[in-house]
């Protein structure tokens, strides 16, 4: 059986070699030069390492559907260049990363920075309806509204040069590689397991932040044992743009004094490296060794033998399709009467043909639409023609279908079935405001 080769990331370094290897990881639509201005006072104590997120700043365009895809891969790109050890911070869905390295990675992390960043990022609704976005129109109803998501009015206003090169940031990103991470954001939660993080975090936050604001800060910070909270006054999500010096102050401050100590397994001791060591008089807590972080507590009925009911793998591929809004919808209105039908249909239709690996979901969803047409259940199409434009179907090939079944199903279905589709491809594929 041939290994799959896990693609390695686009990076850079900058500071001294010898120095301990600090980490920046990039938000969603942006470049590694979106720390263009803390890398000149980090380099003073750390070797900075920097990367670009697949189809970023013209990376190769390896699209990479989830956020532990992405860790993969960073991974491997540290693993090629003999970095084991490192202090880690991150904006955005580069914090995402973070989080992840803390979770299933704890022996590689020295310390942690997650820069406006979630346990979950908004609604997985929202992340895919934004890839709908991208796959009919492209990139650039993205990019001209990103500095409304990232700076505030007034910055904005004021630099002019910052925000035409945040816009062009976006537009000249690969939109397969921006489908892909809005799916991994989408697909992103780890709100229980916030416990499990066991590495000194710093949380740092936009006072002004519209995307994930200081609510969210504290979500995290109120889950993770051993962090702490900033929030920087006056800027938004991009923070490390709008206030550079603060948002560098910060930094220099938490990894100066909160750098885990690494457990040698030959000597049995842990060393902080000099160049880390606080001064005396500034001795900080006593760390917890990276040996004695909680392992990950399974389930009992993840233990359990034989075949795994399907209820589960349905809920979830029902919500990936038709989306958590109208999943929620569907079950709110389930009453005791309703309930058996509903369970039969998540566990059988769902968890057992939709979940079968025999077809990708763009067929899928060709195959429904067509039926749908045919049993004249044009109750149901609207929901499965928001699920086709979210399984990657463009609204040119849902049309295509529709046609298909005018030959085969009748022309007055599919004049129905056309109405139905075109309402809900306007509403799914225009640009929000």
């Amino acid at each position: 059986m041939t290994e799959a080769k896990i693609e390695s990331l686009q990076y850079r370094f900058d500071g001294p070699d010898h120095l301990p290897v600090l980490i920046l990881g990039p938000s969603l639509g942006t470049t590694w030069h979106m720390w263009d201005r803390q890398v000149p006072e980090l380099t003073k104590q750390w070797r900075v390492f920097r990367f670009d997120l697949p189809g970023h700043g013209g990376a190769p365009a390896y699209p990479a559907g989830s956020v532990a895809d992405l860790t993969a891969r960073l991974l491997a790109t540290l693993e090629g260049l003999g970095v084991q050890r490192f202090g880690y911070a991150g904006c955005a869905l580069g914090g995402a990363l973070g989080i992840e390295l803390a979770l299933r990675h704890p022996e590689r992390l020295a310390s942690l920075a997650l820069i406006a960043a979630s346990p979950r990022f908004g609604t997985a609704d929202e992340f895919r309806q934004r890839g709908v976005v991208v796959r009919t129109n492209g990139l650039d109803p993205i990019a001209r509204t990103a500095p409304d998501r990232w700076f505030t009015g007034g910055f904005a206003a004021a630099q002019p040069a910052i925000t035409e090169w945040a816009v062009q940031m976006v537009r000249t990103t690969d939109p397969g590689c921006y489908i892909s991470a809005c799916e991994a954001l989408a697909s992103f939660d780890v709100r229980a397991e916030l416990g499990l993080v066991g590495v000194p975090t710093l949380v740092l936050v936009g006072s002004e932040d519209q995307v994930t604001g200081p609510a969210e800060a504290r979500t995290l910070v109120a889950g993770i044992p051993d962090a702490r909270l900033a929030v920087v006054p006056g800027a938004s999500h991009l923070v490390p743009v709008e206030q550079p010096a603060a948002v560098t102050d910060l930094l220099v401050r938490h990894f100066s004094t909160a750098w885990q100590p690494g457990f040698e397994a030959a000597t049995g001791q842990t060393a902080v490296p000099a160049a880390l060591r606080p001064a005396p008089a500034a001795a900080p807590p006593q760390p917890t060794p990276v040996a004695e972080i909680a392992p990950a507590v399974v389930p009992p009925q993840a233990q359990a033998q034989g075949r795994p009911d399907p209820y589960d793998a349905g809920i979830k591929v029902r919500r990936e399709v038709l989306g958590d809004a109208h999943v929620d919808a569907v079950l709110a209105r389930t009453d005791d009467f309703l309930g058996d039908f509903q369970e039969f249909v998540t566990r059988y239709a769902w968890g057992e043909v939709w979940d079968r690996p025999g077809l990708d979901r763009r067929t899928r969803s060709c195959v429904t639409l067509t039926a749908l047409v045919a049993g004249g259940h044009l109750e149901d199409l609207a929901s499965h023609v928001r699920a086709a434009l979210r399984n990657g179907l463009t609204p040119h090939e849902i049309g295509e279908v529709l046609l298909q079944a005018a030959v085969y199903c009748g022309v007055p279905a599919a004049s129905s079935a056309f109405r139905v589709a075109q309402q809900v491809v306007r509403e799914e594929t225009t640009p929000q405001e």
